[in-house]
């Protein structure tokens, strides 16, 4: 069977995907079972009934985000829109369009990227206290628009016994590679400039979770990033820190825990015990929710079938 694509005006196939036609029409093939041919603003796909539904759809769905965002799709909003659709997943552009984190006029909007993530978003907008990446997104969207007026950045630091002072320099400086991946996510956000002027009026600040024993946090976007390190009485800390008009988000992967054995994990207590109250959002995110590249969520999924093969059967 075959069906033809035919493209908005000043739509280009060629355009998306980086640039890469090749590549998209070889992930078409993977993932949808589909053979594609482009010629200008038309795309000719054969295949059986169903892998065609499934590949217009998609079509049908990118095309819908070019014209809501008026700029040609980036490389990672493809990927996304690729695996959702091709595993059957609701992905409507228009409610993940109007769920986007608006950075300012110079600065590309961030989309969310599956229906999760944008559970995650509207989770943070709605309650007080809410993965890091859009975490950021949310905490630099709302700082520009005044709604908070500073913005903490904290996550625990595991090496910061005898193994850590060990090393050379300041406490700054040792525990500068433990909170290296917020200063990434921050600059992706705002210029190199911007985000030094806001550290030096203490206006950003990006501490260990240490610093944050005794202190009350006022009107500021809190995030706690790595939370699956903290113990029990680390979080419970944390979580009353916050002050009046903040807004507190706390991120982690139960699965990577580098907790000594007998710690209780903070945050599965955290999970247990506030889970009932109304006023917090919970968001759980699987396998299908990784958008950094395709080959990551088969990594993930190999891992948890060996993991399933090993465990005793009963």
């Amino acid at each position: 069977m075959e069906k033809k694509v035919y493209f908005e005006p000043g739509f280009s196939l060629r355009t998306v995907y980086g640039g890469d036609e090749v590549r998209l029409l070889k992930r078409l093939n993977e993932l949808f079972g589909v053979t594609a041919v482009i010629r200008e603003n038309i795309a000719t796909l054969s295949g059986n009934e169903s892998d065609l539904s499934r590949a217009l759809l998609f079509f049908e769905e990118l095309q819908k985000l070019f014209k809501l965002s008026a700029k040609v799709p980036e490389k990672a909003e493809v990927e996304s829109l690729l695996r959702n659709t091709a595993r059957g997943s609701e992905m409507d552009m228009g409610s993940l369009w109007q769920g986007r984190v608006q950075l300012g006029a110079h600065k590309r909007d961030i989309l969310p990227r599956s229906r999760r993530q944008l559970e995650y978003l509207q989770a943070m907008r709605k309650h007080d206290t809410g993965k890091t990446y859009l975490a950021m997104a949310m905490a630099v969207s709302m700082f520009l628009k005044g709604e908070v007026s500073r913005i903490v950045l904290t996550r625990p630091a595991r090496e910061t016994g005898e193994r850590l002072g060990f090393l050379p320099g300041s406490l700054e400086e040792k525990i500068s590679p433990y909170l290296r991946p917020l200063y990434d996510a921050l600059y992706e956000m705002m210029s190199f400039e911007e985000v030094q002027e806001l550290i030096s009026r203490n206006i950003i600040e990006v501490a260990p979770l240490a610093f944050m024993r005794g202190r009350t946090l006022n009107n500021a976007f809190i995030i706690l990033d790595e939370a699956q390190n903290t113990t029990a009485e680390q979080m419970l800390m944390f979580l009353t820190r916050m002050g009046f008009g903040s807004r507190c988000v706390i991120t982690g992967d139960p699965s990577q825990s580098d907790l000594n054995r007998g710690e209780y994990p903070g945050l599965q207590r955290a999970v247990n015990s506030l889970r009932q109250l109304p006023e917090i959002g919970f968001v759980f995110f699987d396998t299908g929710d990784v958008v950094r590249h395709a080959l990551l969520e088969k990594i993930i999924r190999a891992y948890q079938q060996e993991k399933k093969l090993e465990e005793p059967v009963c």
